[in-house]
């Protein structure tokens, strides 16, 4: 595999102070660009401008020759500047305890001084081996979150979540109120600014409230706004929220919670597109969007009396139902590695991805608390890992598939099934069919059968 940086060769970096040392592993590295530093300065230096893959490290270095004092320094800088380096560390000095303390830093691997050069050739190489390898599932899993994008930033490859995605762009243009139907955590709010950024509206304010978040006495003002003195503590002219996003578009979550009294002065400004703040006197035309969302159901509350009627046709003239997670086979998997990817960057690099009984154990969770909880869940394993592959056990979830109503008709068990496995290795594997038909124990065109079978599309 040859390197950005020397065009063909991948670029090792020797961190010795010996130079006779480092001709002779100068020497047994003919296939890599090799870089010589024998100090802290002049390593960090080369380790920004050549970029190597694979560094190995003396920890004897100066001013303390005799000592790790400078050489666990160089490894802690490496670390914090490019986290995915492969650093072999050497050491004559204590080599146990040093051994152990590099790993916990951060290191690939430890070798104890004298230095055996075809030893020390095999880590080197099984150390680039591995870093090519973590080098192409960053790519991959990049290009698999991108592929896998609707509405420029929803993750998913479920037909279930595409049908949502498209139905959303096809009335984004339009001035239409929208109404979200799901439950919490499916991604409510992440559609409406989806919905937004493909409407005409763009380049207007998008801007949210909470309406269960905010109390009742408060509410009135949030949306409306107030003139300076309208009560207490009114010390000056504010704009409400439905002001604020004039030219825009205003996403309501939690629609259900407006109570009574609030709901007949917006079904007034959804009649009229004006409004009047608390205290003010003349009406204000605003040209303001509403896409609002619930997960509650809001036909049983007019049945209750507790939500307008005339109001709800007013904000539901177009009406989408977002599935839940469970709902969308496959979904999870790609979600947890785009959180995972996000979450290591920027908490802990030293974690690479998902060990197999984690992939398991998330596949067959049922996801109660949707997106919300799977990005809680791979949040906290990033930060608690220990190892390089966070486990089922970091993420607090079974490691045995949750029970599941199945239909008693075998045929039709058997393609729910079907579906089902080949979305989940699809999205296991980044939709590569090889790697699909390898997962699921069967060859290409036995998979390639089945994806037309069933219309699954890769």
């Amino acid at each position: 595999m040859s390197d950005a940086k020397s065009g063909q060769r991948p670029v090792l970096l020797i961190v010795e102070d010996d130079p006779g040392l480092q001709a002779q592993l100068k020497w047994a590295y003919e296939d890599f660009e090799v870089v010589i530093a024998g100090d802290r300065a002049t390593a960090l230096t080369l380790l920004r401008s050549e970029e190597p893959a694979v560094v190995t490290l003396d920890l004897g270095l100066p001013p303390d020759p005799d000592g790790t004092t400078e050489g666990f320094a160089v490894l802690d800088e490496i670390m914090a500047l490019r986290p995915q380096t492969k650093v072999i560390v050497a050491s004559g000095h204590g080599a146990r305890e040093s051994a152990l303390k590099a790993i916990e830093k951060g290191a690939y691997d430890f070798y104890q001084k004298p230095v055996d050069i075809d030893a020390l050739g095999l880590i080197v190489r099984r150390a680039l081996h591995l870093s090519q390898i973590e080098a192409e599932n960053r790519v991959l899993a990049t290009r698999a979150s991108s592929d896998n994008k609707v509405l420029g930033r929803m993750i998913t490859a479920a037909p279930e979540m595409i049908k949502v995605a498209r139905t959303i762009e096809r009335v984004a243009n339009t001035n239409v109120s929208v109404m979200l139907l799901g439950a919490s955590g499916t991604g409510k709010e992440l559609l409406a600014r989806g919905l937004h950024d493909c409407s005409g509206r763009a380049q207007g304010a998008f801007v949210a409230i909470n309406c269960a978040a905010i109390p009742e006495n408060l509410l009135e003002s949030e949306l409306f706004g107030h003139e300076k003195g309208a009560f207490t503590g009114a010390v000056k002219t504010t704009e409400g929220k439905i002001e604020m996003a004039s030219g825009g578009t205003l996403f309501l979550d939690e629609v259900g919670d407006i109570p009574l009294q609030l709901q007949v002065k917006l079904l007034r400004f959804l009649q009229e597109r004006t409004i009047e703040r608390i205290g003010g006197r003349r009406s204000i035309e605003v040209d303001t969007r509403i896409v609002c969302a619930t997960h509650q159901n809001l036909e049983a509350m007019i049945a209750d009396g507790r939500f307008r009627e005339d109001l709800y046709y007013r904000l539901a003239e177009i009406v989408v139902r977002i599935p839940g997670l469970a709902e969308r086979p496959g979904d999870a998997t790609l979600l947890a590695k785009s959180f995972l990817l996000r979450f290591a960057k920027e908490m802990n690099p030293s974690v690479k991805g998902f060990a197999p009984d984690a992939l398991a154990a998330i596949d067959g969770w049922n996801w109660p608390g949707n997106v919300r909880e799977l990005e809680n869940r791979v949040k906290r394993a990033v930060i608690m890992a220990d190892g390089k592959l966070v486990s089922a056990a970091d993420l607090d979830l079974p490691t045995g598939e949750s029970p599941e109503a199945s239909p008693l008709n075998l045929k039709t068990a058997r393609e729910v099934t079907d579906r089902k496995v080949i979305r989940h290795a699809l999205a296991r594997s980044e939709g590569n069919i090889s790697s699909t038909a390898r997962l699921l124990g069967i060859s290409r065109p036995t998979l390639y059968d089945l994806l037309k079978q069933y219309d699954l599309h890769n």
